[in-house]
């Protein structure tokens, strides 16, 4: 047992010390570039695949209205955008990305959803699942069925957009969010990069629409607004921003370019010198978090944090993109195996389909902007300095605990010395 007591304290130094340089190492590790994605990618889709065979799409559904819906839209969607970049994906990722456009469709995809809204089912499940047929046509259009619903369901948005007073339809009775019609707008653009101009005057009615609605604290899109005539009831947040981002360059480049400025002048901080990280609410606002944005931590959004990746990467702004992914490689928690890889040991799937959707984020209607956005050239010396703290720590204690142990069979020895 003695040896068990002097051992322990230099093993657990040891782990902990070892953890620490793997931590070091993910941090400095080179993320991928926008044109690029993680290497891991096929393995995380694999588990998000599995975690969805077992009703995580389901459970997903228990936390917030639209889990369901998230968590297959955002893997099909994943399974494209690696398509674009491996070519050798190709195959995988149409047979997943219609199975994941099966499940949206099915009863249990509709079910929080009314048909009685324009469009039917409201503005947020018909836009997500029509960018999610466009994004799979983008790969093969030889379907003529599927490029047939495409165009019917993009009609059916245009005609929505056209009848209506305000550019932010509903997604749910006497409810709105500009988030919402942003994917449905896009999804519009997408049919017109695929199969030539058909909605363009909606597409451009939209903006001019969206532009005059703009919140005037932060001059961006707000979160929440009136159904009736998209006047705002709550100003910009990030869990929207950096989903609007993620969509508004694939509708209009410029629009989209001045907007990012002003998220990113407004929403990007450095809490008590860690980051680069999302706030929640702007800069010189407080809130408290919701089913949204999950709980803020020093005000920052992680949810929002996760997402702003893919808007990073599909804005231009690759130093942003690459800063969040190897923090999140440090603070995320993955569990790398030879089939799979999550975060937070798994314990929440959606959150592994985000972050696969957004590290594998790139534009389908047009090339990404060339832009030259700052981080702070220093972000890593904070999170290295508490690695080093903690890889130090046991081995202070070992020494403290040494000397302390020396000093005192010392004082014994002293104590029984015969005169």
């Amino acid at each position: 047992m003695g040896r068990i007591r002097r051992w322990a304290p230099r093993v657990a130094g040891i782990v902990v010390t070892m953890a620490c340089l793997v931590g070091a190492g993910q941090l400095l590790w080179p993320q991928p570039g926008s044109d690029e994605q993680p290497g891991s990618t096929a393995r995380q889709l694999a588990f998000v695949r599995g975690a969805l065979d077992e009703g995580a799409d389901t459970a997903a559904q228990e936390l917030f209205p639209e889990g369901y819906v998230f968590s297959n839209v955002l893997y099909g969607l994943a399974w494209v955008q690696a398509a674009h970049t491996d070519s050798g994906l190709r195959e995988d990722a149409l047979r997943e990305s219609r199975r994941a456009l099966a499940r949206l469709e099915s009863d249990e995809g509709r079910a929080v959803f009314s048909p009685r809204l324009q469009p039917a089912y409201g503005v947020f499940w018909a836009g997500w699942t029509n960018w999610l047929r466009g994004a799979i046509l983008s790969l093969d259009s030889s379907d003529t069925a599927a490029v047939q619903q495409f165009s019917t369901h993009s009609a059916e948005l245009a005609q929505a957009f056209s009848a209506a007073d305000t550019p932010f339809l509903q997604a749910y009775q006497g409810q709105a969010w500009p988030v919402d019609s942003t994917v449905a707008m896009a999804s519009l653009r997408l049919h017109d990069t695929l199969f030539g101009a058909q909605f363009t005057p909606v597409i451009d009615r939209w903006v001019t629409q969206a532009k005059t609605r703009l919140d005037p604290a932060t001059g961006l899109l707000p979160h929440q607004v009136s159904p009736t005539d998209g006047s705002m009831t709550t100003g910009a947040r990030a869990t929207s921003q950096t989903v609007i981002l993620r969509f508004l360059p694939e509708i209009d480049p410029a629009f989209a370019q001045n907007q990012y400025a002003l998220y990113r002048d407004q929403f990007l901080s450095y809490p008590g010198g860690f980051g680069p990280a999302v706030r929640e609410y702007p800069k010189g606002v407080d809130g408290s978090g919701d089913v949204d944005s999950g709980p803020l931590v020093a005000g920052i959004s992680l949810s929002a944090t996760v997402v702003a990746v893919g808007a990073a990467r599909v804005n231009g702004d690759r130093d942003l993109a690459a800063a969040i992914g190897s923090a999140g490689e440090l603070l995320g928690l993955p569990i790398e195996l030879p089939w799979s890889k999550r975060y937070a040991f798994g314990l929440l799937p959606i959150g592994d389909a985000f972050v696969v959707w957004s590290s594998t984020a790139r534009l389908l209607t047009t090339a990404p902007m060339a832009v030259e956005h700052d981080v702070r050239w220093w972000w890593r010396l904070p999170w290295l300095g508490v690695l080093g703290l903690i890889a130090v720590a046991p081995w202070a204690w070992t020494s403290a605990r040494l000397v302390r142990g020396r000093a005192e069979r010392h004082a014994t020895g002293l104590t029984a010395t015969p005169r």
